[in-house]
């Protein structure tokens, strides 16, 4: 079981990363290894939407798809919804996307532009089973949108 999490101190560490940076590159890459490295997670990465699919982008944890098409596993779900997606158990989840066969459970949420238009998704994958939950969702909601050098 995933231990608790202190979102209100990773928040405001990210705050502090991308603090005056607007290059997306640099506050994904920082972004990611902050989420990597504080979360019970194999994987924390951005897949941003170009050229009508997703494009891997700067990451931490294993190697990993780089093409995924919108609609496709649970990254491609939450690009064709534009919202999160919580899946507990990933072997259960149809079209899922086994990129690191050691996931057990995923978490993708949407990225939107300064302009409110979708950008991209931030991923999250854990070994455990129901590794996320409602909390987590709002948390890393909150911290993807600052790739721009903002909230949301």
């Amino acid at each position: 079981m995933r231990q608790k999490v202190d979102y209100e101190l990773l928040g405001e560490q990210a705050k502090s990363l991308v603090a005056g940076e607007t290059d997306w590159i640099s506050n994904t890459a920082n972004l990611a290894a902050l989420l990597f490295h504080s979360l019970n997670v194999n994987f924390a990465g951005v897949y941003r939407y170009e050229n009508q699919e997703l494009i891997l982008g700067p990451f931490q944890g294993n190697v990993a798809c780089v093409h995924i098409a919108v609609g496709k596993g649970v990254c491609g779900k939450c690009a064709a919804e534009q919202k999160s997606v919580i899946v507990p158990d990933v072997h259960q989840f149809s079209g899922h996307i086994a990129c690191d066969s050691a996931t057990n459970s995923e978490l993708v949420v949407p990225i939107f532009n300064p302009e409110g238009q979708f950008w991209g998704v931030f991923d999250f994958d854990c070994l455990d089973f129901n590794g996320f939950d409602a909390e987590d969702e709002k948390h890393l909601n909150q911290i993807s949108q600052l790739i721009f050098g903002q909230g949301k």
